[in-house]
């Protein structure tokens, strides 16, 4: 997650997490009449150096990732 909406960014702020969680509350809500006040949101974030993708670390994926939009814009 990030403070930005830019790659590589490793925190969510508080404020895109209140966003999501009257979001997700909402759509629930609308989509299937769910109350809100039943609705649980958890984010479970883990720190960059613990993650990984593609056999990769998840920065250096990441970063061949935006090479790769780089290159192909």
């Amino acid at each position: 997650m990030g403070s930005d909406p830019t790659p590589g960014a490793d925190r969510t702020t508080t404020e895109q997490k209140n966003a999501v969680y009257k979001g997700i509350a909402d759509l629930l809500f609308d989509v299937m009449r769910k109350p809100r006040e039943d609705t649980t949101v958890i984010f479970h974030e883990h720190e960059m150096k613990d993650l990984g993708q593609g056999g990769l670390a998840i920065a250096d994926y990441r970063r061949q990732r935006a090479q790769g939009f780089q290159a192909g814009d």
